[in-house]
């Protein structure tokens, strides 16, 4: 979806455009590679974590725009990747750090950003923008630089308006790995974990590793057999990119697990898995929620959590009862406080939940580990994930 060019004169070069599919358009300053791109715009409303978020494999053909002013401070380092590459399609900040300062940086955010051939744009109004998306929806965007945003503006439309759109597309099978590996547990070995890798970041096999797991982190399009050839205690779906009505593989092997009666866990694109697995749809929100301040509530306990999301699908499950399901009662677990969107769901007659925002908080807070603790505890217990001891729920 990228393409950069070099050469021409500085001034140039300098120049950028963003095209919105609805015909709005923002001039700026090229930022990164210089060349074209086109994706799903997005926002961001993180103050903290570009690194972790720039490669996230859940960004996969997305526009990033984001909403804190001032971004690329603390530059780049070697340490806080997620994933093995940037995989947003386009960046889009206001002001640019000029210089980074951090004792941990290596290069600058910039220098990053053109090594990996990524087509981004600084100086525009990213209030403006962001305000412009809550109140269009998201929608697909081209970025041009240098010579290409030169071009007549209405065929730049024209060419934003023909990319591919996020609905009805399957993503999952470009970011995944290709061969299995393992992440050793950390210490003493007590469980073993197949991790469905539909996107996952380098964090979630640690936090589980963390707890005494050994992580086999297969492909998306692993088997069944592929899947109890590790022998697992309990079973792992990751977040990812993409429309969860077209996962029809994942959901498939979801429901072989959920046969097995194996303590499973799901995250992000994972609970919308279970979701479809259950036999509940899904459905596109006008503009997702991404971030690392996102309040959701706890159901079972009343707490209030605040955590790191990057969805743009939900589940359509609802909220004021229990449903009855092939693998017996499931329930709404968790909902988001700004819109009372499915933030999570339970069985309540197998050992399976899953929430829609990520717990291994890379970047955001902790408040969401206990989840990796209450999956432990269904693979020691095999009881209720939400039955769970004083001390599991102190959330240290």
């Amino acid at each position: 979806m990228t393409t950069s060019a070099r050469g021409a004169t500085h001034k140039t070069i300098n120049h950028a455009l963003l095209v919105l599919e609805d015909g709005r358009s923002f001039r700026g300053r090229a930022y990164g590679a210089v060349g074209e791109t086109f994706g799903e715009a997005v926002f961001s409303t993180g103050m903290t974590g570009y690194q972790e978020t720039l490669t996230d494999p859940s960004y996969h053909r997305q526009v990033v725009v984001m909403t804190a002013p001032h971004v690329g401070n603390t530059g780049v380092n070697d340490e806080d990747p997620e994933s093995r590459k940037i995989w947003v399609s386009g960046y889009v900040v206001r002001d640019p750090a000029r210089v980074p300062s951090n004792w941990r940086a290596t290069r600058s955010l910039d220098e990053e950003l053109a090594d990996q051939g990524v087509v981004g744009i600084s100086g525009i109004d990213t209030r403006a923008l962001t305000r412009h998306l809550r109140e269009r929806g998201a929608m697909r965007v081209g970025i041009f630089s240098g010579e290409a945003a030169a071009a007549d503006e209405a065929a730049l439309l024209e060419r934003v308006r023909s990319a591919p759109q996020m609905k009805g597309t399957s993503l999952y099978e470009e970011v995944t790995v290709q061969q299995a590996h393992v992440v050793p547990a950390i210490g003493e070995k007590r469980f073993t974990v197949a991790a469905i890798d539909l996107g996952i970041k380098g964090m979630t096999p640690h936090r589980l590793a963390e707890r005494g797991i050994e992580v086999h982190v297969l492909p998306g399009t692993a088997t069944p057999e592929d899947v109890y050839a590790v022998n697992p205690d309990g079973v792992f779906f990751s977040n990812g990119p993409g429309d969860p009505s077209t996962a029809e593989h994942p959901v498939a092997l979801m429901r072989a697990v959920l046969e097995r009666g194996t303590p499973l866990f799901g995250i992000c694109l994972g609970n919308q898995i279970l979701g479809r697995a259950l036999g509940f749809g899904t459905f596109k929100l006008k503009y997702g929620h991404r971030g690392i301040n996102q309040p959701v509530q706890d159901r079972a306990t009343g707490k209030v959590e605040v955590t790191a999301h990057n969805h743009g699908f939900a589940v359509d499950a609802p909220l004021d009862r229990a449903s009855d399901t092939p693998y017996g009662r499931a329930e709404v677990s968790h909902v988001c406080l700004n819109d009372n969107v499915v933030e999570g769901l339970r069985l309540l007659d197998k050992p399976a939940f899953s929430v829609q925002y990520h717990p291994e908080a890379a970047a955001g807070p902790h408040d969401a580990a206990y989840l990796f603790d209450r999956f432990v505890a269904l693979m020691r217990d095999g009881h209720n994930p939400h039955s769970v001891s004083p001390m599991e729920d102190q959330r240290a």
